[in-house]
């Protein structure tokens, strides 16, 4: 095994210095929604509002005292930097720590405010993969110590953790295991210790459509570099996993699944409904995937790492917006109107449903044209509005587009 039971109960016992266990609490509304015992592991009520302060402070806790001169140099989307700002601050070590440029602003803050005097923030590259290009020559400049946020045994094993507490907390009695995946790190941790206690647990991992690098890693069966990232969900988005998370996740994993952003934001939004729990888009995603195994986990113990919860308020919007069309109820057309009184209100009366809201209207009127286009999104009390609504658009004779997810003018909106 490239990171044992031993190495992780090492980790633990560094880890005692600085984190207590995260509560493993039962969900009754998620238990009976899939008949099964749902546990969520809260990691995002840790100092720092993630699992990253495990693999952080475990490595940079067992740098050689005459190493620590050097300093340390970070990579990171946000928690990751977090955990080295709190684990530099905690043992007065200098660091630095790059950030891409579109990190929210609510996680920067975080990093300085953890960190105060030991660190500084770089902000560099579009995302994850050009932040850690540009750190890796930084540190390689400075002579500094690299702390990785996955690609790193002593990180994998701080991490790994969670596995430990889990297994303890229900004395053994674990079936499944659901976690996100970016990079790797922490499902590799948390497997490493499963597998080797219980090879009968199940262990599946959760990635967004838009940053399935483990995924795609998986499928082809060597890491790969995505093409394309989304960086909605910036906890996960990395390009590409490492070689050694890949072969742990490859031995040990039944499978990666992914699920849509627009899912991910109506879990979000219902964990914090319903539970009062608040997570960061990735912090939510094991929860996500509990759809992808419905039928695998009946009458079985099932853990969700809900991995973090530094979420900016100012993405709300946006993630509500997001559930909304994933649920099929937000929609937006382009539809043309002759100039001439009464059109709109034609439109309101006739066209609309009893529950059918308009929640956007750019009209710009043009006066040496018979006919002008309006932008206009509708609001459905439900989705199975949709079809009435298109059907009586057509009986009215009114031409209209329907905005898709790949027209540019939607990418505006959304």
């Amino acid at each position: 095994m490239k990171v044992t039971v031993q190495d992780i109960d090492i980790a633990a016992k560094r880890l005692e210095e600085v984190t207590k266990p995260t509560p493993l609490t039962l969900s009754k509304r998620l238990s009976q929604k899939y008949d099964a015992n749902i546990y969520l592991k809260r990691e995002d009520i840790q100092e720092v509002r993630s699992f990253k302060i495990r693999g952080a402070y475990n490595k940079i806790r067992a740098i050689r005292n005459g190493d620590l001169g050097r300093g340390v140099v970070a990579a990171s989307t946000g928690n990751h930097a977090q955990g080295v700002a709190f684990s530099c601050a905690l043992l007065a070590i200098k660091g630095t720590v790059f950030m891409p440029v579109v990190t929210p602003m609510q996680k920067i803050k975080r990093v300085k405010q953890f960190g105060g005097k030991y660190i500084e923030v770089k902000l560099i590259g579009n995302n994850f993969h050009e932040t850690l290009e540009a750190a890796n020559e930084y540190c390689k400049k400075k002579k500094a110590i690299f702390v990785h946020g996955f690609d790193d045994p002593e990180i994998i094993a701080g991490q790994g953790t969670i596995g430990k507490e889990v297994y303890e907390k229900l004395k053994g009695n674990v079936d499944y295991l659901l976690c996100p995946v970016g990079g790797g790190g922490l499902i590799a941790g948390i497997a490493s210790y499963l597998k080797q206690k219980d090879k009968k647990i199940t262990i599946v991992g959760v990635v967004p459509n838009g940053a399935a690098s483990m995924y795609e890693s998986l499928k082809k069966g060597k890491p790969v570099t995505l093409s394309t990232l989304d960086t909605f969900v910036d906890g996960v988005a990395v390009k590409t996993v490492s070689q050694l998370t890949f072969s742990i996740c490859k031995d040990l994993l039944k499978k990666v699944v992914k699920i849509p952003e627009g899912l991910l934001c109506s879990v979000m939004i219902e964990l914090y409904q319903s539970e009062g729990i608040i997570t960061e888009p990735a912090g939510a995603l094991a929860v996500g995937g509990l759809d992808s195994v419905a039928d695998e986990i009946k009458g079985k113990n099932v853990v969700c790492v809900v991995s973090g919860g530094n979420n900016d308020i100012l993405r709300y919007p946006e993630i509500m917006e997001r559930s909304l069309v994933y649920q099929g109820r937000k929609h937006y057309f382009l539809i043309e109107f002759a100039q001439k009184p009464g059109q709109l209100k034609n439109f309101l009366n006739k066209a609309l449903g009893p529950t059918d809201d308009i929640v956007l209207f750019e009209y710009t009127k043009k006066t040496n044209k018979e006919k002008g286009p309006a932008l206009i999104g509708i609001e459905l009390a439900d989705k199975k509005d949709y079809e009435p609504l298109l059907d009586r658009m057509k009986k009215l004779g009114i031409n209209y587009t329907v905005l898709k997810s790949d027209d540019l003018l939607y990418k505006f909106l959304i």
